[in-house]
């Protein structure tokens, strides 16, 4: 009998190999995601090998973004960080074909892979496997995993990947949401969606579901902003390719105190 590892077509997670695809993804059922308008569909990542090509873009010094043209699933960005103690790739997408591998080998491999959230789980085992990296996934969000493998370690709180590199778990979008820390500079955030980059580019947010527009309760976003402030970073890096550069630490505190203003105005009163 023929098994295939099937790739839900919205989200691009891939799931443990079966004769036929599972009933329906379960991360697209939860109400942070969707089923697509026509329905549950699966792909294998031989389609998507077929149909898509990577971009690396450097970003930054010693940064690099990793997207699918055309897009696919989420369109997340992943993030390559260069370092001389090994490169670390931050959340995945899930094309990964020949050109990609050689590029990134030319680039140093990667040593090791974190993920923000399960939204970018998609076929984290295939870009561990091909480059022989652990993958460290928040013990919070690990339930939610579509294939596993000895590969995957978890940790929560915080984990220090070298001397410069940590993961900070925050919560709020998952209960594992987290961010990378890296001391670079004047330091940076890879928030993933966790924090959410605003298209203004000078503010963020943080929703409990985007594509159906739920908000976090107000506990939660103080959470957020607890975890990261006590890191210096000048600069935060999204998942979709939306960045603020400068300035980054001042935005997310200006950003936190205008959400929870929110929760303290009184209702606007509706004259009948």
């Amino acid at each position: 009998m023929s098994l295939t590892h099937y790739l839900c077509v919205t989200c691009g997670a891939q799931y443990e190999a079966s004769a036929a695809p599972p009933s329906s993804c379960r991360i697209c059922a939860d109400d942070r995601q969707y089923i697509g308008p026509g329905g549950q569909r699966w792909t294998t990542l031989e389609t998507v090998n077929a149909q898509h090509r990577n971009i690396l873009e450097l970003v930054a010094p010693d940064l690099y973004a990793l997207y699918s043209t055309p897009h696919f699933g989420i369109n997340q960005r992943a993030h390559l960080l260069l370092r001389p103690e090994g490169n670390i790739l931050w959340d995945c997408i899930s094309n990964l074909d020949a050109s990609t591998r050689s590029l990134v080998q030319a680039l140093g491999g990667i040593s090791a892979i974190a993920l923000s959230h399960p939204h970018y789980f998609s076929t984290l085992i295939e870009w561990a496997r091909a480059f022989d990296a652990p993958v460290f996934v928040n013990e919070k969000d690990a339930g939610w995993l579509t294939r596993t493998g000895p590969e995957v370690l978890t940790w929560n709180g915080r984990e220090n990947l070298g001397s410069d590199v940590t993961l900070i778990e925050c919560g709020g979008h998952f209960p594992g949401a987290s961010v990378l820390h890296w001391n670079k500079g004047g330091g940076m955030l890879l928030s993933g969606d966790t924090i959410q980059v605003a298209p203004n580019r000078s503010s963020v947010s943080f929703m409990y579901s985007y594509p159906n527009m739920i908000p976090l309760p107000k506990r939660d976003v103080e959470g957020i902003r607890d975890a990261v402030a006590p890191f210096e970073y000048d600069a935060i890096y999204g998942a979709f390719g939306l960045y603020i550069r400068s300035d980054a630490k001042k935005s997310m505190e200006a950003s936190v105190n205008r959400y929870l203003e929110v929760f303290e105005a009184e209702a606007p009163i509706i004259s009948t």
